[in-house]
C-alpha cells in the first residue's frame, strides 16, 4: 500500500497528462498496488503487461481477468494497445529490454501512444529495477520514485517481525538493547521495505538477537544490495585511530567534530564536510582515511575515478552522479576520495571530460545535505584545481608529513605488534633515530623484510635484524628531497599540520 503522499503525487503526474512514466525499483507489487490505488481514485481502467503473460486488464477486488489474445510479445502488445484507443493506465512490467536500438519498431511505437495521449488518454508506465530510455522517448516521459522507509517505520518493520518471532517462539524475546536498536534503524535506511524486512529476518531469526556484530555486518549487506558495478568500493576493513602513529593535530580536529557530524538534530553549528589529506607518498593518508571511519564508527566507500571514466559523452558524469548518491544512501558515511588529482583536472586534452566531472562533484559538494563526509586524499597539489581547494570547498587541508621522532616509535611498536611481536622486547628509541626521514610506509616495510630475515635464519627478531634492513633502505626522502621540500614549502603556509 502507498503513504497517501505518494498515492497524491502519483495522481497529479498522471493527472498533468504525462504520456509516459517510469518508475524504477525492485518494488513490483508496491508499485502496481499503488497504480491500482490511484486508478481507482482516478476511475481509470489498468492493464498490465508481462513477457509470460501478455497484456491483460489487472485484477480489482474479487475479480481475475485472462490475458488477451497474441499479446505476449512486446511489439504485439504495443500494437495491440495502439489500435484499442481505450483510455487507461498501461503498465509494462521489465519492458526495458524491447527498447534498444535493435528493437526500433518499438521505439516507434511507444512514441506513437505517447503522440496520441490528446485523443486517447493512454499513460504508458514504466516498472522495472532499471530503464535508460533512448532519447526519442525521454522528453516524453516524467519519472515517479516510491518512497523508501522512514526511521519510524522501519522501527515498526523491526517490532513487527520480533512480534512473529515471539509467536513461533512461545515465552522467548528478542535480545537487544536501545543503543543496538538505533544503529540498526540507521544502517537500513536507504533499503526498500521488503530489503530490509529480509535482512531484520536474517537477523533475528538466526539467534534470537540484534547484537552490535550483526548490526555492523547489516551495513556491507546494503551496500551490496546498491552496489554500481565498481565505481564505489566498501572498505571493510577500517583501521581505528590506535593503528596510526602520530598525526595528533588531525586526531583532536575529528574528535572535536564527531558528535556534531553523527547528531541527528540541529545542534546550532555547520555540519563538517570534509578534509583534504595532502603529503608525501608512504605518510600514511590512505591509513588516515580509513581510520577516521573507524573512529566514528560508520561506512567507509572509496570512489574509484578510473571506474567512473566513459568514452561515451555525458557517461562520466552520470557515472559520478550516481557514485554520490550512492553515498547519500549509506549515510552517514565517509567517501573517499583517493589519489583524487588523478580523477580531475582542469586540461581539455580529454574533451572536457574532467572538468565537467569536477564540476559535477563541486556542485554536489555544495548542495549535499546528507551526511556524507569527503576526506581526499592527494601526493601532487599542483595537479589539483584550484577551485577544489579554495576556502569552503573542504573544512580544512591538512599536511601529512613524515613522522616525527616519537611517532617513528609508535609506527614500530603498531607494526610489530600486528605482527605478534612484543614492542618491549626491542631498542624503540634506536629504531627511531635510525630511520629519520622514513615515510610510515618504509618503517613497515624495514619490519617485514626483517621478519623474512628471521624466519630464514630460524631465529627470534632483534632490534638488530630491523637496523640491518633499515642500512640497506634509501627513503624517499633522499630519493625525491627536492619534490618534497617544495611540497613542505607550500604546506607551510597553506596547510595545517596533521603531525
Amino acid at each position: 500500500m502507498g503513504s497517501k503522499t505518494e498515492q497524491n503525487d502519483l495522481k497529479i503526474l498522471i493527472q498533468s497528462k504525462n504520456p509516459i512514466l517510469v518508475i524504477e525499483t525492485h518494488e513490483e507489487p508496491r508499485a502496481l498496488a499503488l497504480i491500482n490505488q490511484v486508478a481507482l481514485s482516478l476511475s481509470k481502467p489498468v492493464f498490465g503487461w508481462h513477457l509470460t503473460e501478455g497484456l491483460r486488464r489487472l485484477e480489482t477486488e474479487g475479480s481475475h481477468f485472462a490475458p488477451l489474445k497474441d499479446t505476449q510479445d512486446a511489439s504485439d502488445c504495443l500494437q495491440h494497445i495502439k489500435r484499442m484507443e481505450r483510455k487507461g493506465l498501461y503498465v509494462l512490467c521489465d519492458f526495458h529490454p524491447f527498447i534498444t536500438t535493435e528493437q526500433p519498431q518499438n521505439i516507434r511505437l511507444l512514441r506513437d501512444i505517447a503522440l496520441d495521449y490528446q485523443k486517447t488518454g493512454q499513460t504508458l508506465i514504466l516498472i522495472s529495477p532499471k530503464i535508460e530510455l533512448p532519447d526519442e522517448l525521454k522528453r516524453m516521459s516524467r519519472s515517479f520514485n516510491l518512497t523508501l522507509p522512514d526511521s519510524g517505520e522501519l522501527e515498526s518493520i523491526i517490532r513487527k517481525v520480533a512480534a512473529k518471532w515471539g509467536v513461533s517462539n512461545p515465552g522467548k524475546r528478542v535480545r537487544t538493547d536501545k543503543k543496538v536498536m538505533q544503529r540498526l534503524i540507521k544502517n537500513l535506511s536507504g533499503l526498500t521495505r521488503a530489503d530490509a524486512e529480509q535482512m531484520i529476518r536474517n537477523l533475528i531469526y538466526d539467534d534470537g538477537a540484534i547484537t552490535e556484530t550483526e548490526v555492523e555486518k547489516v551495513n556491507q549487506a546494503r551496500y551490496e544490495l546498491l552496489d554500481l558495478d565498481g565505481a564505489v568500493h566498501y572498505e571493510y576493513e577500517t583501521s581505528h585511530f590506535a593503528e596510526v602513529g602520530g598525526m595528533s593535530n588531525l586526531k583532536k580536529w575529528l574528535q572535536l567534530r564527531q558528535k556534531v557530524f553523527l547528531s541527528d538534530g540541529d545542534l546550532g553549528l555547520d555540519t563538517p564536510k570534509g578534509i583534504l589529506l595532502m603529503g608525501v607518498q608512504g605518510s600514511g593518508k590512505s591509513l588516515a582515511a580509513k581510520a577516521v571511519a573507524g573512529m566514528w564508527e560508520i561506512p567507509l566507500l572509496r570512489l574509484d575515478f578510473g571506474a567512473l571514466y566513459n568514452k561515451w559523452h555525458g557517461e562520466s558524469e552520470k557515472n559520478l552522479r550516481e557514485a554520490l548518491k550512492l553515498s547519500q544512501t549509506m549515510s552517514p558515511c565517509v567517501l573517499w576520495l583517493d589519489e583524487i588529482e588523478k580523477g580531475l583536472s582542469t586540461s581539455d586534452s580529454d574533451g572536457g571530460t574532467s572538468k565537467r566531472m569536477l564540476g559535477t562533484l563541486l556542485t554536489f559538494m555544495q548542495e549535499n545535505d546528507a551526511p556524507v563526509f569527503f576526506v581526499a586524499t592527494a601526493n601532487d597539489i599542483s595537479a589539483l584545481p584550484p577551485e577544489l581547494i579554495r576556502k569552503g570547498r573542504f573544512d580544512e587541508l591538512f599536511f601529512v608529513d613524515l613522522p616525527e621522532a616519537m611517532a617513528r616509535q609508535e609506527i614500530f611498536r603498531i607494526h610489530l605488534e600486528k605482527r605478534n611481536q612484543s614492542g618491549v622486547n626491542f631498542d624503540l628509541v634506536l629504531l627511531s633515530e635510525k630511520t629519520e626521514g622514513f615515510s610510515g610506509a618504509e618503517i613497515e616495510q624495514a619490519v617485514v623484510a626483517s621478519l623474512y630475515a628471521a624466519h630464514y635464519q630460524e631465529s627470534p627478531l632483534t632490534t638488530q635484524m630491523i637496523i640491518d634492513e633499515i642500512s640497506q633502505t634509501k627513503p624517499l626522502s633522499v630519493v625525491m628531497a627536492e619534490k618534497i621540500s617544495a611540497l613542505r614549502s607550500w604546506a607551510n603556509e597553506r596547510a595545517v599540520k596533521a603531525n
